[in-house]
C-alpha cells in the first residue's frame, strides 16, 4: 500500500510539471504570434508609406510562422514576399 502511495505521489508531481511546462510553450507561442502580427502590421504600414508594393498578409499561416519562429518567422515571410516581388 505504501509503495503506491509513492508511486502515485511521483506520477502526480510529474503530471502537474508537464502541464506546467506545456502552458508555459503555449503561452510562449502566443505571445511570439502577437508580437509577429503587430511586426507584420507595422512593417506593412511602414512599406506602404515608402510605397514599395511589398506586403505580408496576416493570416493563419503568418501567425503559425512567427509565433514557431519568432521574428526569424517575420523576415522569412518578407524575404518570400520580396523574391515574389522579383
Amino acid at each position: 500500500m505504501g509503495v503506491a502511495v509513492i508511486a502515485g505521489a511521483c506520477l502526480l508531481v510529474l503530471f502537474m510539471v508537464l502541464v506546467k511546462r506545456k502552458a508555459e510553450l503555449f503561452l510562449n507561442f502566443c505571445l511570439r504570434a502577437v508580437m509577429g502580427a503587430i511586426s507584420i502590421y507595422g512593417v506593412n504600414l511602414l512599406l506602404a508609406s515608402w510605397e514599395i508594393p511589398c506586403s505580408v498578409g496576416i493570416n493563419l499561416c503568418s501567425l503559425l510562422t512567427s509565433g514557431t519562429l519568432g521574428f526569424s518567422g517575420v523576415t522569412l515571410l518578407y524575404a518570400i514576399a520580396a523574391f515574389r516581388f522579383l
